[in-house]
């Protein structure tokens, strides 16, 4: 039966750019640095992985020649015919399984890419290193969340990690890495309390704290997580190019739930207005960093909690995403309705941004005036 293409087609093919990839059906077309573009095949047939690269389009190869190296592979898998090399069968251990997880990922347009990576590279993989996927039991999970408890890590941050670690063993499951995952994921129970916010007072302290603070990127990291809510990572990875200060959007190609625009409030566009004036004519990211393999900051922890101990407030309390929460808490208190809140922040649930609207708050005081007003007119 023929295979039904959405996005190797011939127009998308045309209107790829160089560096980027299509991928479907498992055939990967990448458009070259040169122009020229080159199709791979990545399949499994019958148990085995076969990875071969078809050609370039300079040397006449187009996807019918991709098609059909996947028809004839799997015909000949049916004849008992099959041309791969025999021997030993290749155990796929967590390292390179992660690694071929996230390459496989991104060529298929995958979300949360980056903090994924984040935790795979900076955490999963450390721990468990080669070990075989098939070999990893429910006792390996139990021992990675009490190292990481260990290491200080909170709940809800081995939670998300685990939750990347099930994902690659559901994806590992449909690609036919393996025939089934060899464990069961208990999370941790995450505190649902209060949430931490910033008053008025606390925000003026915090900034005056943090412009008199030696390094320069964090004033406009915290400005930003006020005026924005974005998440730590968002605001670091700012590229210049996705800065609109007219229209007072910042594009976020890679955000939690996917590509979105984030809006600014004037003063922040006005800041970056500046910023992007002062900026380097070579430069590409609003936090760059020469140190950094990405190019742009990825960590602002120790400044952050130097200008949170000179505010004079609790370093415990006010951690990096307190910005977040303040920004989402402060829009809720102001009277903006939850709907356009999710909006804003980029929440994917709407119950996510529900639990902002704390029970106490001058907000839900001046809520329950107007209604006693209302009351107080129909009576009159």
């Amino acid at each position: 039966m023929a295979l039904k293409f959405e996005k190797l087609t011939r127009a998308c093919i045309r209107k790829t750019q160089p560096g980027n990839k299509l991928y479907e059906h498992g055939i990967t077309f990448e458009r070259l640095s040169n122009g020229d573009g080159r199709y791979t095949v990545n399949i499994m047939v019958d148990g085995v992985r076969i990875h071969r690269v078809i050609g370039k389009e300079s040397e006449g190869v187009t996807r019918k020649q991709a098609e059909d190296f996947i028809e004839q592979a799997r015909t000949e898998a049916r004849k008992g015919r099959l041309k791969l090399p025999k021997g030993r069968k290749v155990v796929l251990g967590l390292r390179e399984a992660a690694k071929k997880y996230l390459t496989k990922l991104a060529s298929e347009g995958g979300k949360d890419l980056y903090m994924k990576k984040f935790r795979f590279e900076g955490h999963l993989q450390p721990f468990f290193k080669d070990k075989p996927i098939a070999k990893i039991t429910a006792y390996d999970i139990e021992r990675y969340k009490k190292y990481r408890q260990d290491e200080g890590a909170k709940p809800g941050t081995i939670n998300r990690e685990l939750s990347a670690l099930s994902h690659l063993y559901t994806m590992a499951i449909e690609w036919n890495w393996i025939a089934h995952k060899p464990f069961a994921i208990k999370k941790f129970k995450e505190d649902r309390g209060r949430i931490v916010y910033l008053t008025l007072e606390q925000i003026e302290r915090l900034l005056e704290a943090a412009k008199q603070d030696q390094n320069e990127h964090i004033h406009p990291f915290i400005v930003i997580g006020l005026a924005t809510s974005m998440r730590k990572m968002e605001i670091l990875s700012i590229r210049l190019e996705h800065i609109d200060v007219s229209r007072r959007v910042i594009y976020i190609p890679q955000a939690k739930t996917g590509a979105r625009e984030q809006p600014m409030t004037k003063r922040l566009a006005n800041l970056l207005k500046g910023l992007i004036k002062a900026a380097a004519t070579d430069q590409e990211w609003l936090f760059p960093s020469l140190a950094s393999r990405t190019g742009h900051t990825v960590s602002i922890e120790k400044p952050f909690r130097r200008v949170v101990k000179k505010a004079g407030l609790n370093e415990r309390e006010v951690v990096r995403h307190t910005l977040r929460h303040t920004a989402i808490t402060h829009l809720v208190q102001a009277g903006v309705d939850l709907p356009t809140v999710q909006r804003i922040s980029g929440h994917k649930s709407f119950d996510m941004v529900v639990k902002y609207s704390h029970q106490n708050g001058k907000h839900i005081d001046s809520a329950m005036d107007k209604l006693e007003k209302r009351y107080e007119i129909s009576n009159a």
